[in-house]
């Protein structure tokens, strides 16, 4: 499904609310504020364009199974379920598409955060923000000083997430107790620019 928007134009939509005492719903993440939250991102937007997809209708159980290989943790039976709408964003200029956003649902320590990147055509983030976040230390993560690190980062960049000296690797994490969070962090930022790579990038290759 697509749907065409304006800048100027208010569009409310909601994104899954997770708590740690409640049972996970399967429904996909989208902007609070598609209207405010792209120019923020993309001051020179004039427009933009939305398509909500799911593993089921790009690949199935083979794509599930290549992106948690990819991953490598196995997607929650709940909450990353192959028919979870995903929402992706085209930013436009004119007519001409100039960049993306879109978000993922990632299950922290203390409750669900929603992780909001925002790419080049090329696929690296050019902006991060966290639209939730529940953890006691969520001034410390959605720091400038911490969330600017993600920018110029690629697919390639979380591939090798496990080098120590590999990008990200060098990043630290920016809480004294949330661990766990920050861990889920770049779990979820893998996750989203691997669903980019696959759902979009992909899928124009083979147009």
């Amino acid at each position: 499904m697509r749907i065409i928007g304006y800048i100027g134009i208010f569009a409310a939509v909601t994104c899954l609310i997770v708590t740690a005492d409640v049972t996970y719903a399967a429904v996909g993440c989208e902007l609070n504020d598609p209207d405010r939250d792209i120019k923020r991102a993309f001051p020179d937007a004039t427009g933009y364009k939305t398509d909500f997809l799911t593993i089921k209708e790009m690949g199935g159980a083979p794509l599930k199974e290549e992106l948690e290989t990819k991953l490598g943790d196995k997607f929650d039976e709940v909450y990353e379920t192959v028919d979870v709408p995903y929402a992706y964003y085209s930013v436009l200029k004119g007519t001409n598409v100039i960049g993306r956003m879109h978000g993922v649902n990632q299950k922290g320590k203390y409750g669900g955060m929603q992780l909001i990147i925002s790419t080049g055509l090329d696929g690296r983030i050019v902006h991060f923000y966290y639209q939730k976040i529940s953890s006691p230390e969520a001034k410390k993560f959605r720091a400038d000083n911490f969330t600017k690190q993600f920018i110029g980062l690629s697919l390639e960049d979380f591939m090798n997430s496990a080098v120590p000296d590999g990008k990200i690797g060098k990043i630290k994490d920016p809480t004294e107790k949330s661990a766990e969070d920050f861990k889920s962090t770049i779990r979820g930022l893998k996750k989203n620019v691997l669903m980019l790579d696959q759902f979009v990038n992909k899928a124009k290759k083979n147009i």
